[in-house]
């Protein structure tokens, strides 16, 4: 595409030491929590038969694309931290850009899709099982990770076309679209609209998709269960807390024109680093058969 930029230089968090210290600390405290609370997921929904339901399928799965999420941008960023000079290869950098936004829209559609599970659970529960078997788990399921490929492989394709003359400084610790096409040295309005449509509306129709089920599970609960409807607004509570610390700050970085707004890496950190964190914790650690099954497997073990 006739770029002369053959590498980018990341800008990071912070060129302050004492601050890359603080930094890589924390990050490497949170990917660890990370990689051991979604294997521990993974490890306890697949040994133990009792967790064979479609809502532990689905998790088993997000805490996949956790690990994978966190992957992408977690250990560069925590090699760079310990390195002044933080260059990146420009064939790195579009492949750490299209598996970002590979795995982020598959786990954007995952979330629906378990937010449509817990509806049909609730709201239609003699016709669960056949709404929800295992086969339209599987298919649910593919189409997520399908979704997310064509998603990213738009993303991607629309980025390499762009000539890159210089600068080649990147104001973010990861590769991502906005702060890279900022650097095209050509005109990106059109190139700009395309992928803030692309984005932006996933971004927004998942979570407006996922408001709304949540809006007729507690309508649901309301009207139907009076014993467990404490727990179930608990419960949903805790789900959309997630949810929104995922979706909100996706929907404010692609869902605007890029060229006009500052960089974003401090709002980054809450979707590649934070939520990651707090899914096995909120999905898990409020479950009760999650975590008898976990006291089963630390015994047999």
């Amino acid at each position: 595409n006739f770029s002369r930029v053959t590498e980018f230089i990341l800008l990071g968090l912070s060129d302050t030491r004492d601050l890359q210290v603080l930094f890589f600390t924390l990050f490497f405290l949170a990917y660890a929590l990370v990689l051991l609370g979604n294997l521990l997921i993974i490890v306890t929904v697949r040994s133990d038969p009792k967790l064979s339901s479609p809502m532990y399928f689905l998790l088993c799965n997000l805490s996949f694309l956790d690990i994978c999420c966190t992957s992408v941008t977690s250990p560069r960023m925590l090699v760079d931290l310990l390195f002044q000079r933080k260059a990146i290869a420009f064939e790195d950098c579009i492949a750490q850009l299209f598996f970002l936004h590979f795995v982020g829209a598959s786990e954007m559609f995952l979330l629906t899709v378990m937010a449509y599970d817990r509806y049909a659970a609730i709201c239609k529960p003699l016709h669960y099982a056949a709404i929800m078997n295992r086969q339209v788990c599987w298919v649910l399921v593919s189409a997520c990770w399908a979704g997310g490929f064509l998603h990213s492989i738009v993303q991607t394709l629309l980025t390499i076309q762009l000539p890159f003359c210089g600068p080649n400084t990147i104001d973010n610790y990861f590769c991502d679209v906005p702060p890279v096409i900022r650097l095209a040295c050509t005109d990106i309005y059109v190139i700009e609209w395309l992928m803030v449509s692309n984005s932006g509306l996933i971004s927004l129709v998942c979570f407006l998709v996922l408001v709304t089920s949540y809006t007729f599970i507690l309508a649901t609960v309301r009207v139907r269960f009076t014993e467990g409807r404490w727990k179930a607004l608990s419960t949903c509570a805790s789900h959309a807390m997630v949810v929104t610390l995922f979706f909100v700050p996706c929907i404010f970085i692609y869902f605007r024109p890029f060229s006009t707004f500052p960089s974003d890496k401090h709002i980054c950190v809450i979707y590649t680093v934070l939520s990651p964190v707090l899914n096995p914790l909120i999905y898990t650690l409020r479950n009760n058969e999650v975590k008898a099954s976990m006291r089963k497997l630390w015994k047999r073990c």
